[in-house]
């Protein structure tokens, strides 16, 4: 008799397009467990990433603006939501597996620093070999999780979450090396740019760092003029292009490329690099330095009262730098507080 989870399985393979990842061959876990009866591995990986402590903790990580007090700003969680919706409406659009797609996206910034990317530069510069959220991510997945024991995910999910960043790198790279093994992980990493590109700039006229003028006339003649616009025709130019293509590859028009590629300058020029934004992001960079620099410097105190989770086959500096790496801004702040901070002299 066969399980709900062949059936789905027989499903996908009937109705996914050609070059679409399907379950039924994946190429495994980390290590051999039993498959579900119910749920395919994509869709049990998906599962068990947002039921990961990592994954709750990005409500509270920075996206741009550094612990905003406002409502409306986004954190990592919901930049990450919204990669993951984007993707999933282009992996739907070219007939691929969102199950796959979803669960890239949603893994793909669980190793994120406290403080966006100013947090990743200091551990980058403190850290032995240096630090990379991506690799961070696929760290937690593979290793921190679950009390060390990872969430034993699927090696296509995996590869995503690790070559899911650009930077300000090639948009659809050339190089193979950094290309995803599945058209689905390749997704995220275009979704990723979608999303941040369009949500750092409605963060940023929120906060009255820019104005909606200021935005490249160039941009907004070729992607609209607002958020909703500029993402559908970002992703309406990716799905038909790449039909064009019979979905083999993912590609898009050299005009929208550009006019992504420019929007992505500008919001560093404008906005990640203003003194404004940044000179808040200076003083965390103090905070998480510190605290790396007292961790490294009382071994004894930060295994047995802050980190009982330390690893011996790694080094000090690792098992500090995956502390850190987790934190929610909050938690960082009140860790700086606790250690640093005299407390007032309590009189009864």
């Amino acid at each position: 008799m066969t399980t709900v989870r062949e059936r789905q399985e027989a499903r996908e393979a009937a109705y996914l397009a050609p070059h679409a990842a399907l379950s039924s061959v994946s190429r495994g876990r980390q290590r051999p467990e039993p498959p579900c009866p119910y749920r395919m591995i994509y869709q049990h990986d998906r599962d068990r990433i947002i039921h990961s402590k990592s994954f709750r903790r990005l409500k509270h990580k920075t996206q741009v603006f550094l612990a905003p007090s406002g409502d409306h700003y986004r954190t990592r969680l919901t930049h990450t939501l919204e990669v993951a919706q984007i993707a999933r409406t282009i992996s739907r659009a070219l007939g691929l597996n969102e199950d796959l797609t979803e669960a890239i996206a949603l893994g793909h910034d669980l190793g994120h620093t406290p403080f966006g990317h100013s947090g990743e530069a200091v551990l980058d510069r403190l850290l032995p070999g240096g630090f990379r959220h991506y690799y961070q991510s696929l760290r937690v997945v593979e290793i921190l999780e679950r009390d060390g024991r990872g969430l034993n995910l699927s090696f296509e999910v995996r590869d995503g979450i690790g070559k899911h960043s650009k930077g300000k790198g090639d948009i659809i790279s050339p190089d193979p090396n950094c290309r995803a093994a599945t058209l689905e992980g390749r997704i995220v990493r275009l979704a990723d740019i979608i999303a941040y590109v369009n949500h750092d700039i409605d963060d940023a006229i929120r906060a009255r760092v820019i104005r909606r003028d200021d935005l490249p006339a160039t941009c907004s003649e070729v992607l609209g003029d607002s958020h909703s616009a500029r993402i559908n025709t970002m992703v309406t130019d990716i799905v038909d292009r790449s039909l064009e293509q019979n979905g083999a590859e993912l590609a898009i028009s050299p005009a929208v490329l550009t006019a992504i590629t420019r929007l992505r300058d500008f919001l560093y020029e404008r906005v990640y690099d203003n003194p404004t934004v940044h000179g808040d992001f200076i003083k965390a960079r103090r905070v998480i330095e510190d605290l790396f620099h007292h961790f490294t410097g009382n071994p004894g105190e930060f295994r047995t009262r802050h980190y009982p989770a330390y690893r011996d086959e790694d080094t000090l500096e690792q098992n500090v730098g995956d502390f850190i790496a987790g934190m929610t801004d909050r938690f960082a702040f009140a860790m700086f507080e606790e250690i640093f901070l005299p407390r007032p002299w309590m009189i009864r």
